[in-house]
């Protein structure tokens, strides 16, 4: 199933539906990781993680800032805020989100995605938090999620102490610690997309399997279990990454991905890295045409 279908449909079902004049619908971008203070937490205009805020990256895009420092718990308000603002009512969002921005997006669903919500204007103060337009409902109205290089499964530079720094999150990042933080499996049935860059070399002996430098396979494809998965035909590795939803291989064992994840981009050609470079680079491009493309 290619999320760019749902896209379609839903277009055509807007088409059908004049009534609804007021309802738009609003592309979230949800960073990761920051040590270098390049986030703004609350500003949904700050696009400074992923590069230049004029760079088209899907309908109304909007910027969900927190200090990429903190622990999950600890900032998700933010990202419930920003969904609250634009995901509610008659409003749907797209959300795209890269390294630890997958844990946040996940933990929200995971932690909140049953819970009551006030329908919001989408018109934020300075905190980054709407007015109330009238009536609640239960969850958000997400259309799809887009991953980019996900760390929800965590990374094992956290586990090894390779950030040497002290903030709370490395503490999050360790592998077991980040597959316990919440069910991965609650995803409210709303699908994640992940796409998973190879392009590592530094850390290519502390990373199973391949790995875009910062996180590996195990975690950007969305897997169930940590492993060293790889690209097809690698050697040394426990098994291969599939595309779509066929999850990994450990030897003859099938290992799953969490439910509703799929993997819609393995990086066979070893091309993407784990950032943004301050250019909408790294794996974070294709994700950004991915947007320009279905976010509609």
């Amino acid at each position: 199933m290619r999320h760019h279908i749902l896209a379609a449909t839903a277009m055509v079902g807007a088409l059908l539906a004049p009534a609804i004049a007021s309802a738009a619908n609003y592309t979230l971008w949800i960073h990761g990781r920051s040590t270098g203070g390049n986030t703004q937490p609350g500003s949904h205009s700050y696009f400074g993680h992923f590069g230049s805020a004029n760079t088209a990256a899907g309908v109304n895009k909007r910027a969900v800032n927190w200090d990429g420092r903190s622990r999950i718990a600890d900032q998700n308000v933010h990202i419930r805020n920003a969904l609250d603002c634009y995901c509610t009512g008659p409003n749907f969002c797209y959300i795209a989100a890269h390294s630890a921005g997958d844990a946040q997006i996940g933990y929200a669903l995971a932690q909140f995605g049953t819970s009551s919500r006030s329908n919001k204007n989408a018109t934020p103060n300075a905190s980054g938090v709407c007015g109330n337009s009238g009536g609640t409902q239960t969850g958000w109205n997400i259309k799809w999620i887009d991953i980019a290089s996900g760390a929800g499964g965590g990374s094992e530079l956290a586990n090894l102490g390779h950030w040497a720094v002290s903030d709370p999150l490395t503490g999050d990042l360790r592998t077991a610690t980040m597959r316990s933080l919440y069910n991965h499996n609650a995803t409210q049935g709303k699908w994640f997309y992940m796409f998973a860059g190879a392009k590592g070399t530094l850390y290519s002996g502390v990373l199973p399997g391949q790995d875009d430098e910062a996180v590996a396979y195990h975690s950007t494809g969305g897997v169930s279990q940590t492993g060293s998965f790889c690209n097809p035909g690698d050697w040394f590795c426990d098994g291969t990454l599939q595309t779509g939803t066929g999850g990994a291989n450990k030897g003859s064992t099938r290992i799953s991905l969490w439910s509703n994840h799929t993997v819609e981009l393995r990086d066979d050609s070893e091309q993407y890295g784990h950032g943004a470079g301050g250019s909408w680079g790294g794996i974070v491009g294709p994700v950004r045409q991915d947007m320009v493309r279905y976010a509609l």
